[in-house]
C-alpha cells in the first residue's frame, strides 16, 4: 500500500464515520489496525440480512487485507522480523476471507459471520507472539466473556444457586468492561462519539447486574443477558 494510497484509505474510513486506528509504533501494525476497520464492517453486516452490503464489505475488506500482505508478507518489519510464522498467518487470514465471501455469495450469512470470527484470533495471535498490545485486544477479552454470558448464562440459572454462578461471570464483564475505557488510547479518548458507545457497553453490564441481584428472575435476567451485544457490536463496529 503507497503512502498516496493509505491516506486515501484513512480519508475514506473518516468520511464513512468510521473510527481511523491511532498510530502505533510501527507500520505494519498501523497497516493491520486501518485493515481491520473494512473487516469489522463485514463482521457486522453478516451478524443480520443484509446481503448487499455483507458482499460489499468483505470485498473491501479483501482489496485493504491484499494490499498489506503485498506491503509486508515477505519482509515483515521490527517487531514482526523475526515471526517465521507471519507470511503463513497473513496467508491464513486471507483463506478465511476467501470462505467467507463464498459463504456470502451462497446466501449463507450466519456462516460467513462463524469464519470471519476466525481473522480476529488470527491477528490477535500475530501481534500477542510479537509483543504487541492494541485497543482491540481490550475489545476481544470483553467479546470472548461476553460471548460465554450470552451461552452459559441462562443455563446457569437452572443450576442450585444459579444467580451466584452468573453473578461471578458478570463480575468478570464488568471488570473487562472498565478495561475498555482504560485501554482506550487517547486518539479513542477524544472522539466525541467514543464515550457515549462505552456508556452503553457498561450500562448493558449494569443492567444485568442489577438484574441478577434483584432475584435473580429468568426472564428478566434473559432480556438482559439479550440486551448485551448491541451495544457491543455498535462500538466494536466504529472503534473496536
Amino acid at each position: 500500500m503507497s503512502p498516496r494510497h493509505a491516506g486515501a484509505v484513512v480519508l475514506a474510513l473518516a468520511a464513512a464515520g468510521l473510527a481511523v486506528p491511532a498510530g502505533a509504533a510501527d507500520p505494519a501494525t498501523d497497516a493491520m489496525q486501518a485493515a481491520y476497520v473494512p473487516y469489522r464492517e463485514a463482521l457486522f453486516r453478516t451478524n443480520g440480512k443484509a446481503q448487499a452490503e455483507s458482499e460489499r464489505a468483505i470485498a473491501e475488506a479483501m482489496r485493504a487485507w491484499r494490499a498489506f500482505g503485498e506491503r509486508f508478507a515477505a519482509a515483515p518489519p521490527l517487531p514482526y522480523a523475526g515471526d517465521a510464522r507471519f507470511g503463513a498467518t497473513v496467508d491464513e487470514v486471507s483463506a478465511v476471507y476467501l470462505e467467507a465471501d463464498r459463504l456470502i455469495r451462497a446466501g449463507r450469512l450466519a456462516d460467513a459471520h462463524e469464519a470471519l470470527e476466525k481473522v480476529r484470533d488470527l491477528l490477535a495471535g500475530l501481534r500477542q507472539r510479537n509483543g504487541v498490545v492494541v485497543f482491540s485486544d481490550a475489545m476481544n477479552a470483553y467479546h470472548a466473556e461476553m460471548e460465554r454470558v450470552i451461552e452459559e448464562g441462562p443455563k446457569l440459572l437452572r443450576q442450585p444457586r444459579g444467580p451466584l454462578l452468573l453473578m461471578a461471570q458478570v463480575g468478570t464483564l464488568e471488570y473487562l468492561a472498565a478495561r475498555l475505557q482504560a485501554q482506550a488510547p487517547p486518539a479513542l479518548q477524544a472522539d466525541p462519539a467514543f464515550a457515549p458507545a462505552l456508556k452503553a457497553v457498561t450500562e448493558s453490564v449494569a443492567a444485568l447486574r442489577a438484574a441478577v441481584l434483584d432475584g435473580g428472575d429468568a426472564d428478566a435476567v434473559g432480556r438482559a443477558i439479550g440486551a448485551l451485544k448491541a451495544p457491543y457490536s455498535r462500538l466494536f463496529l466504529k472503534f473496536g
